[in-house]
């Protein structure tokens, strides 16, 4: 109806978790992300409604998540892992594998 307001939901300021992910993908490479759910955004890549990078070398799987209480959080954490050369990033995910799926503070 004109003149009404759509209000659109901030999930940025959800007061929900946020998790850094890695996802294998075909080929061997490696996927790094941010996401409030890992499974529905693991899907969507999957589906190649992803980034550009898994619509061409699609995920095997999930290989480390971890949580993080806001998206800015998730996301300096993201850049830093980013900055980490394939063999540290693997390093890492190896590290977390006992940890997967848990609160990064536990």
């Amino acid at each position: 109806m004109a003149g009404e307001l759509t209000v659109r939901k901030n999930p940025y300021a959800s007061g929900q978790p946020w998790w850094l992910y890695m996802l294998e993908c075909k080929g061997g490479g490696i996927y790094t992300g941010i996401a409030l759910d890992v499974d529905a955004r693991f899907e969507q890549h999957v589906a190649g409604k992803g980034a550009k990078y898994t619509r061409m070398n699609r995920p095997i799987r999930v290989v480390a998540r971890i949580r993080y209480d806001t998206h800015r959080e998730a996301a300096q954490a993201e850049v830093a892992l980013k900055r980490l050369k394939p063999l540290e990033k693997l390093r890492w995910a190896y590290a977390l594998a006992g940890l997967v799926g848990m609160d990064k503070s536990a």
